[in-house]
């Protein structure tokens, strides 16, 4: 991928990383990254809810901050509502400066405007974790229930110092236009692991003209050589990104789709699979993921390159998100995502193939499908058509 490294710039060099699959693990790790806090937390979280996990990670926080932490969490005003007064009460009183991301308009089924669809945690300016795991009992190993598939990846160093301004500045606006709102301009100190590792942050927000992940996409597509692995919830590619998608696989890149197989929302999935057939013409190899609910985020590009975080492939992501992703430019790790997502296509995924799929193809299906994917993008530009984006 030659072209991929001359063309793609931006990253710091001094990083650490390890990939985290979501369940037991994730939360085991999260837990422990914010018990080693000696100084800030920063959490910011799309879905953090008050069950069982969200007061495990509750109970870290509040200890945290009474060994004197700077602990501060920002969370959707729209997907945390299940957040209690009483419990941002507790939050508050426990000295963890709380803030919400509100959207224009929510009520509890509806919002209207941005939302924050961030997954990230970061301690002390030098330590970590980025992906697309919500903080909620579904996204654990629960006695009943194992958790949706999903990911992060922990990182150390140079990066970490960046993410860290990223989310002060988003805390800090999100208080703007509140009467006496407090600002907190907190320096990192500059941190380099031992570890070589060329990582670079990624963010999309179309209102503020910010589309890195979806130029991510574009260029490492364009600049594909061998193979291509995408792991997607709610895959609904735009006419952009489906025009590389069938020029990488035009010209004899391997291009390997792995989507959700069952889905927490149903109309998505139907929209989805209006596509198969555009997929399955162009050459490209689809999957659907059987074991569980598919929440995962992460691609992969010739053994070479991973991109993994919040951005899902599809609208919401490209023009009524804040999203965050890293890049990930570094083959030993890249190797161990292919492998995963490999071992993931043979024992927990159903192979898609043309001939299959046309067999179980008929008017009905086509009509739901189509009225999904057509009432998805309506859907989708409602949320997004009263935004103009700012210069």
């Amino acid at each position: 991928m030659m072209k991929a490294k001359n063309a793609l710039g931006g990253f710091t060099f001094h990083n650490r990383v390890k990939l985290i699959r979501g369940g037991k693990n994730y939360f085991e790790s999260l837990i422990d990254l914010i018990r080693s806090a000696e100084h800030s937390i920063h959490l910011q979280m799309y879905i953090f809810d008050d069950d069982e996990t969200g007061r495990s990670v509750l109970n870290a926080l509040t200890d945290a901050s009474a060994k004197g932490v700077s602990v501060f969490m920002l969370v959707d005003g729209y997907a945390s509502q299940g957040l209690s007064r009483n419990c941002i009460a507790e939050i508050k009183l426990a000295g963890i400066k709380f803030r919400w991301f509100e959207p224009l308009l929510r009520a509890n089924h509806f919002y209207f405007g941005r939302r924050l669809h961030h997954k990230v945690i970061i301690a002390d300016a030098s330590r970590a974790m980025v992906g697309g795991i919500n903080i909620s009992n579904r996204y654990n190993d629960m006695p009943q229930e194992t958790a949706w598939l999903d990911w992060a990846v922990f990182v150390e160093g140079e990066i970490c110092g960046k993410l860290f301004l990223i989310c002060q500045d988003l805390w800090n606006k999100a208080g703007w236009g509140r009467k006496k709102s407090v600002r907190y301009q907190l320096k990192p100190e500059h941190y380099l692991s031992e570890g070589s590792c060329k990582v670079r942050i990624r963010r999309e927000d179309w209102v503020r003209r910010r589309t890195e992940i979806s130029h991510s996409y574009i260029e490492l597509l364009s600049s594909a050589e061998k193979e291509v692995y995408l792991m997607s919830s709610y895959f609904l590619p735009g006419r952009v990104m489906r025009k590389s998608l069938a020029r990488a696989a035009a010209r004899g890149v391997k291009i390997h789709v792995i989507a959700a197989g069952k889905s927490d929302i149903v109309m998505a999935k139907n929209a989805e699979r209006y596509l198969y057939r555009w997929l399955l013409r162009n050459r490209i190899s689809l999957y659907e993921y059987q074991a569980n609910i598919l929440h995962g985020k992460i691609s992969c590009f010739d053994s070479e390159f991973t991109t993994i975080g919040s951005y899902n492939i599809n609208f919401l992501s490209a023009y009524a998100s804040i999203e965050l992703n890293l890049d990930i430019n570094n083959s030993l790790f890249s190797f161990t995502v292919e492998q995963e997502l490999k071992k993931i296509i043979e024992n927990d995924c159903k192979a898609i193939t043309e001939k299959e799929w046309s067999k179980q193809y008929n008017l009905f299906e086509l009509f739901l499908q189509r009225s999904s994917y057509d009432i998805i993008r309506l859907i989708f530009f409602l949320f997004t058509f009263y935004f103009k984006q700012r210069r």
